[in-house]
């Protein structure tokens, strides 16, 4: 049996849509780069009930500025959600803006004499490479709404006959008898009869 690595090998693939290079900004704290750009949605970026579609346009504005442990990226992304209202089950289409910001750390980064650990919420580049699409995700699944609305004061179903309560008619409601009182209603009823025979 092959002796396997603890530690897989992970390196980034620098044509992917959100590796970023960082080359460009040296390990010079206060230089600084901003770029614009266009790629595509990665999978499963949402909640239950609304998300970014798969391959769906993502519009980034980024800064990236070299610091002393690293590299601090500050953005705003634009995402298309799809889903569908919490209360009326309508779908839903709209668009949707984030900000974030995140320090990637330098893999050979020190604190005083000992070596930084890398945290499990800790990035880090690998090379000079910075994956983006951790942090991202981190930031716009945060913001969605779990409960997203069509509108803020959609009224929803009624529970009894599931009729979407904007659609039905003024005062819409349904005479339910509670069963436990069924008995007695019964009698009421026969009562009644009697009085009126």
């Amino acid at each position: 049996m092959p002796h396997e690595s603890r530690r897989p090998l992970s390196r980034l693939d620098p044509r992917a849509p959100l590796v970023l290079d960082t080359r460009a900004l040296g390990r010079r704290p206060g230089s600084m780069r901003e770029e614009s750009l266009t790629v595509p949605a990665p999978e499963s970026l949402g909640v239950e009930m609304v998300g970014v579609p798969k391959d769906a346009e993502l519009e980034l504005d980024l800064r990236l500025e070299a610091v002393m442990e690293g590299v601090l990226v500050t953005g705003t992304t634009r995402v298309p959600l799809v889903g569908e209202c919490s209360r009326c089950l309508d779908p839903l289409a709209s668009t949707f803006e984030v900000e974030f910001q995140e320090l990637f750390v330098y893999p050979d980064i020190r604190i005083g004499s000992m070596r930084h650990a890398a945290g499990e919420d800790e990035l880090r580049l690998e090379g000079d490479f910075i994956d983006l699409e951790p942090a991202l995700r981190d930031a716009v699944v945060l913001a969605l709404p779990l409960s997203p609305l069509c509108r803020d004061d959609c009224p929803g179903l009624c529970t009894e006959c599931g009729v979407r309560l904007a659609d039905a008619e003024p005062g819409h409601h349904h005479d339910a008898v509670d069963p436990r009182w069924a008995a007695l209603k019964d009698l009421q009823d026969q009562r009644e009869e009697s009085q009126e025979g």
